[in-house]
C-alpha cells in the first residue's frame, strides 16, 4: 500500500500538502498552470491510475504477505459496522462539506474562487455545524506544522529566486549539460531522475520541495523543457519518492512504525517500487503527455 500511496497522492492536486507548494513555486518562476485542478489530474490520470492498479499486484508477487488468507475478516468488519450504528448527523454534513470544498477546488478559476477561500469556507462551516471545535484545530499539530514550514519555504525560495541565485545555479547546470549536446529529452530524464534520488537525503517532501524544486524546474527551463511539464513530472516526482526509505515522508514514518517490516526490506523494496514507478510513468507519461499536447 505504501508504494501505491505515492499514486494517489499524485493523482489529485489536493491529494498532498507539497502539491500545492509545487504550483506556487512554479508561479514564481513564471510557469503558470492553467485551472490547475484539472489540469493535475488529467494530467496525472493516466500513469497514475495504472501505478495504483499495478503496484500492489507487483508489490505481492515480490514481497508476498505471511497471511494470505483472512476468512473472518468479512464477519469482523460487519460486527464493527453494526457497533458504529447509522451515519450520524456530523458524518453527513463532513461528507456534505467535502463535497461541496473539492468541487470549489475543482470549479474554483471559473468562478472566481481561490483555493484558500475553499478551504476556509469548508472549515468555517465544520466549525459552524460543531462538526469540530476550536480544540480539535488545535490539536492538528501536523497541520501548524506544515503550515509553519510552507511560510518559510516559501519566503526563502521567493528570495533565492529574486536574488538570482536560482537563475544563476540553473545557468551552470543548463551549460554543463549542454556541453553535452544533450537534447532536452535526454536532459529532462537526468535532471528527473537526480531530483528523486536526492531524496535520500531528505526526511521530508516539503522540505524537499522548498529546498531544490524551484532550483531544478529552472534547470529544466533552462535546457528547453518545456514549462508546464516540466513544472508537473516534479511535482509528481515528489509523491513518488515518497516510499524510498522509512523517512522519506510521514505515511512512510507511519508504515514502518507498525513493525510488519524490517529495515532492510523498506529500503529495498522502495528502490525496486521507484523503479517500477519510474518505469510505469515515463513509458505512459511519454504516450500520455504527447497526446495531452504537453511537448
Amino acid at each position: 500500500m505504501l508504494e501505491a500511496s505515492g499514486n494517489s497522492s499524485a493523482l489529485f492536486l489536493t491529494a498532498a500538502a507539497q502539491n500545492l507548494l509545487c504550483l506556487k513555486l512554479a508561479e514564481e518562476l513564471g510557469v503558470v498552470v492553467g485551472s490547475p485542478w484539472v489540469t493535475w489530474f488529467k494530467v496525472a490520470s493516466l500513469p497514475a491510475i495504472i501505478g495504483l492498479l499495478a503496484m500492489p499486484y507487483l508489490m505481492y508477487k515480490i514481497y508476498p504477505p505471511e497471511i494470505k488468507d483472512t476468512p473472518e475478516a468479512p464477519a469482523l468488519a460487519t460486527k464493527r459496522l453494526q457497533e458504529m450504528g447509522p451515519v450520524s448527523r456530523n458524518e453527513w454534513a463532513m461528507v456534505g462539506t467535502m463535497l461541496l470544498a473539492v468541487s470549489l477546488w475543482v470549479f474554483g478559476d471559473a468562478i472566481g474562487i481561490a483555493s484558500v477561500v475553499a478551504a476556509m469556507l469548508g472549515l468555517s462551516i465544520l466549525l459552524l455545524l460543531g462538526v469540530l471545535d476550536w480544540d480539535d484545530c488545535l490539536s492538528e499539530k501536523s497541520a501548524w506544522d506544515t503550515l509553519a514550514w510552507f511560510a518559510v519555504l516559501v519566503g526563502m525560495a521567493s528570495q533565492l529566486t529574486n536574488l538570482g541565485i536560482v537563475q544563476w545555479m540553473s545557468g551552470c547546470v543548463a551549460k554543463s549539460l549542454a556541453s553535452f549536446s544533450l537534447s532536452w529529452p535526454a536532459a529532462f530524464g537526468i535532471l528527473q531522475a537526480s531530483y528523486f534520488l536526492i531524496h535520500y537525503l531528505f526526511a521530508s517532501q516539503t522540505g524537499h520541495v522548498g529546498a531544490l524544486y524551484s532550483a531544478f524546474l529552472a534547470m529544466h527551463l533552462a535546457a528547453g523543457v518545456p514549462g508546464v511539464l516540466a513544472a508537473l513530472a516534479l511535482a509528481y516526482n515528489t509523491n513518488l519518492f515518497g516510499a524510498l526509505t522509512h523517512y522519506s515522508s510521514g505515511q512512510a514514518a507511519v508504515y514502518y512504525g507498525a513493525g510488519f517490516v524490517e529495515l532492510p526490506d523498506v529500503f529495498k523494496m522502495g528502490f525496486i517500487g521507484a523503479i517500477i514507478n519510474a518505469i510505469i510513468w515515463s513509458v505512459v507519461g511519454i504516450f500520455w503527455w504527447k497526446l495531452l499536447g504537453l511537448y
